[in-house]
């Protein structure tokens, strides 16, 4: 595990990224070139032949309408746009004999409209929106990880007279901040203003606002709590707005890849042919981080981005870790989101009290247990980004300092002693236990 470092801000970050991208081979100094056992790996790691969906999940699939499956993600939303894109792009699922079809939505809160309804067989949700599915009882379960750790902040304008999150404190007039509601965003504001002392309602006023107008700072508003690339691009590409706090010492984020619980109970092949694409997308972006920024750009939703802050936000959100923290740690995630569900029910956000155990509820690792198999790699015990001396309580934040986005100079090494079950094969290297 890396010493974590002093944390950098999201514009010296993109430097750091780019002066990385040579560092995320993999090990590649522990690797052995030579050849070994017939099994066969594609360029970027995944065991080939692909394994395919059977017939009859097809017939299912189709009889009940559900052909193509249909995926929903967030464009603005770092991280998961890769993968979602180059899943889609590179058609992970039809290698795999189903046919799928993504779209992408602005925010969680509109994803889990068209999940709710049926519409959308798959999708991906922040921690905030998640907490809403879960409350609803909706029958879905998490399969994947993703873009843990998304910086979330609290940006004002550059002529602002705010320097510190704890200037909003006991002002005689209310600041306007302007934030997605029932977003990530959201909850890092609520929880970062409980800790701190803040009044929402007589300190602050909360207006839901969409990240398009986020970006233009609109009058009226002191300042708006966005999650990346909002952040990154206020600050590396406009210039018209600064971070004043940050949520990492309030939340530890996680992303949701969740499945329909029908999926699961009729047709599981199919949910571990997108178990298997979603890790071989996160391997096809270690390889090739470039031509999935060239993917990227030509989705519609991320065409006025500039490449160097997409490559910045896939190389911070997708290379960072060792890939298996794609792994769905069921305990420690639930323990991880009980200081959400305990918020949201003091405030009357939830129907009903939830604790650790709901979210875990929720997650269904046995596909990505099995997607790790076929790879050689070893379920680590924790995700990769927790230092084994960390004294955090996930109950009670804020936390103590973790490996983030912005605080290590270089990706973690992987594979590293223990990461592998057996012989693995990389960019034309081959590693072993």
């Amino acid at each position: 595990m890396h010493v974590i470092l002093g944390r950098k801000s999201p514009v010296h970050a993109v430097g750091i990224w780019l002066l990385a991208a040579a560092s995320i081979a993999l090990a590649a100094v522990t690797g052995s070139a030579e050849a070994a056992t017939d099994r066969k790996f594609s360029d970027w790691g995944w065991p080939l032949p692909y394994e395919k969906a059977s017939q009859r999940s097809v017939d299912w699939l189709k009889e009940k309408g559900w052909w193509p499956i249909r995926v929903a993600f967030s464009a603005p939303w770092s991280g998961q746009n890769a993968v979602n894109i180059v899943m889609d792009r590179e058609k992970l699922l039809q290698k795999r004999g189903l046919e799928a079809e993504w779209q992408a939505f602005t925010s969680g809160p509109a994803i889990n409209e068209v999940v709710v309804s049926g519409r959308f067989q798959v999708g991906n949700a922040g921690n905030f929106p998640y907490t809403s599915l879960v409350d609803k009882k909706v029958p879905i379960k998490t399969i994947a990880i993703l873009s843990p750790n998304l910086f979330n902040a609290l940006l004002v304008p550059n002529n602002s007279p705010l320097h510190r999150l704890t200037d909003l404190r006991g002002r005689k007039t209310p600041a306007v901040i302007g934030l997605v509601t029932g977003s990530s965003a959201e909850f890092y504001l609520q929880m970062a203003a409980s800790v701190n002392g803040i009044e929402i309602g007589k300190d602050v006023i909360l207006k839901n606002l969409p990240t398009s107008e986020q970006l233009l700072f609109p009058g009226g508003l002191a300042a708006v709590a966005a999650w990346d690339p909002i952040p990154a691009l206020i600050v590396g590409d406009k210039k018209n707005g600064r971070i004043i706090d940050d949520g990492f010492a309030y939340s530890i984020f996680q992303g949701s890849f969740y499945v329909r619980q029908d999926l699961i109970d009729n047709v599981p092949d199919v949910v571990q042919a997108i178990s298997d694409a979603h890790a071989e997308a996160v391997l096809w972006i270690r390889r090739n981080p470039d031509k999935a920024v060239d993917l990227m750009l030509q989705d519609p939703n991320l065409k006025r981005f500039p490449r160097d802050i997409i490559l910045h936000q896939l190389k911070a959100y997708n290379t960072i870790y060792s890939p298996t923290y794609i792994y769905p740690h069921a305990d420690f995630w639930g323990a991880a989101n009980e200081p959400v569900y305990r918020w949201l029910h003091e405030k009357g956000r939830l129907v009903r009290p939830l604790g650790a155990a709901d979210f875990a509820a929720t997650v269904d690792a046995t596909f990505m247990a099995k997607t790790f198999d076929k790879l050689g790699w070893a379920i680590p015990k924790r995700p990769p980004f927790i230092p084994d001396a960390w004294d955090g309580d996930l109950s009670r934040p804020p936390y103590p300092k973790y490996v983030t986005p912005f605080s290590s100079e270089e990706p973690q090494v992987f594979p590293q002693p223990g990461d592998l079950t057996r012989e693995w094969h990389f960019a034309g290297k081959t590693f072993r236990p």
